[in-house]
């Protein structure tokens, strides 16, 4: 099963305790966790269904590519982090 991982900064907002999914695409893990916390849905998706502007997701460690369609696959060991977006100069 793939691990989901919350940063400490989303979980001030929303209690998101790290949790192993049985899923194939990052998007059927969002709503997997979503079941349990519908609120998260709000902060980690935008109106649209896309991944908020405001956050990075990684799945083993590499930039998901797919921000509309949540699409990335996932494997059985896969790791996905989600933390806030860097910005600034």
């Amino acid at each position: 099963m793939a691990h989901i991982f919350f940063a400490a900064s989303i979980q001030r907002h929303i209690a998101t305790p790290e949790r192993e999914i049985d899923a194939r695409t990052l998007g059927a893990a969002f709503e997997a966790v979503f079941a349990e916390q519908p609120r998260l849905r709000g902060y980690i998706l935008d109106d649209q269904g896309a991944l908020r502007a405001h956050l990075a997701v990684f799945v083993d460690g590499q930039r998901i590519r797919d921000r509309l369609r949540l699409s990335d696959a996932l494997g059985q060991e896969s790791r996905v982090y989600v933390v806030q977006a860097l910005s600034g100069g």
